[in-house]
Order: structure tokens, then C-alpha cells, then sequence
């Protein structure tokens, strides 16, 4: 079982069926204890965010601005209702990024293989903030959902590594190097680029 569980919310489905779903399993006697649950949103299309500053006493549709995260960019999302009702019966919180935030929090994603799209890096993005307030630690094992493949979105990959994202500054950018279409220059490319990034024996320390 997990220690804490981040879901990008748009229209709330995923968010209440997944958080249903643990209530389901500790009923059934299959678990003894439920994890935290994060929705994350992104900071143009936060509605949920803004009820739940508020303990949910307070819910108003929003118009959402344009975002990278486009499939959660929902204003009145239909869901609303089921999510507040899922996350009160849970440890849990709502938090938000902002356009720089998940951009730079899918690219970090990205070094370890994976090809995250914007929508994941907004729960990325959650995750590091609250790992930063404390509110999840190191230890603890944390699972994002992950609700698309990066291949669907590679304007935004593409103009992120070449820096023309309006507005940002690409902070975590791999520069793409363009080469012609030639064997012997790729594969030059390729042993500069790894002949540069060699550590040095000094970095490796005393390997036996």
C-alpha cells in the first residue's frame, strides 16, 4: 500500500473513482489502511484548489485560462461533487502549479527515461512542492498517475528543450542538436556529447 497517492484532476473522475476504489478494497477487508490522497490541478483551471482553501464550503465553476495541461482544463468540472466527498473521507489535500511548474517538473521526470506529458507534470510539480513543505517525506513510497504519454505532446515537448515556451525560462532544457541526416555526424555527435559528460576520476572516488 501506498503512502500517498497524486491524481491530476480536471473533471474529477479519476480522483473519486481511484479514492472509491481504496474505501471499496478496506471494506472487502483487502487493506487495514488507506493512503493520502493529493488531487493536483493545474494553477489556470483550478477549481477544486479553491474550494478546498476554503475546507469546501465554498464551490465556484471558474472560467479555465489556457494551459499546457490541456485535457484538465476545466472550469466546472462534472465530478465536483464526488471528488469532495472522496477526499473528506481520506487524509488529503489539493494543490496547484503553475505553467513553469509542471514544465519544468516533466522534464526533471524525463532524465530518469520516462516521457511524461503536461498533465503528469502538474502532480510531479505537486509532488515536489508538498515534499518540500513536508508533507510528504522521503520515505515514504508515493505513487503518481500518470494520464497520458508524452508522445501526444511533443509541440510542448519540443518547444520546451529549444526554449520558446512563452513566459519561461526552460530551466531544465536539453538543448536538441541538430545534425544532417548522416550516419558518421549522429554517431560523432553522440561520443562528443558522451566523452563531455565522463566523470572524471576525481568525481568517482576511490572505486575498487
Amino acid at each position: 500500500m501506498p503512502d500517498v497517492v497524486i491524481v491530476p484532476g480536471g473533471n474529477l473522475g479519476n480522483i473519486s473513482a481511484i479514492g472509491r476504489g481504496f474505501l471499496l478494497m478496506r471494506e472487502l477487508g483487502l487493506i487495514t489502511k488507506l493512503p493520502r490522497l493529493v488531487c493536483a490541478q493545474a494553477q489556470r483551471a483550478n477549481p477544486l484548489y479553491r474550494s478546498f482553501l476554503t475546507k469546501y464550503q465554498d464551490y465556484h465553476p471558474i472560467t479555465a485560462k489556457k494551459t499546457l495541461a490541456s485535457a484538465i482544463q476545466i472550469g466546472d468540472p462534472v465530478s465536483i461533487h464526488r471528488a469532495v466527498k472522496v477526499l473528506t473521507a481520506f487524509e488529503s489535500v489539493v494543490e496547484q502549479a503553475s505553467e513553469e511548474e509542471l514544465a519544468d517538473a516533466a522534464a526533471v521526470a524525463d532524465r530518469t527515461g520516462l516521457f511524461n506529458c503536461p498533465h503528469t507534470g502538474v502532480a510531479l510539480a505537486v509532488l515536489m512542492k508538498l515534499m518540500e513543505s513536508g508533507w510528504i517525506t522521503s520515505q515514504e513510497r508515493v505513487v503518481v498517475i500518470s494520464t497520458a504519454n508524452g508522445l501526444k505532446f511533443t509541440d510542448f515537448k519540443r518547444q520546451y528543450h529549444e526554449g520558446k515556451l512563452r513566459g519561461m525560462t526552460s530551466r531544465h532544457a536539453n538543448r536538441p542538436v541538430e545534425l544532417a541526416a548522416d550516419y558518421m555526424k549522429a554517431r560523432d555527435a553522440i561520443f562528443r556529447a558522451l566523452e563531455q559528460n565522463r566523470p572524471q576520476s576525481s568525481e568517482l572516488g576511490d572505486v575498487r
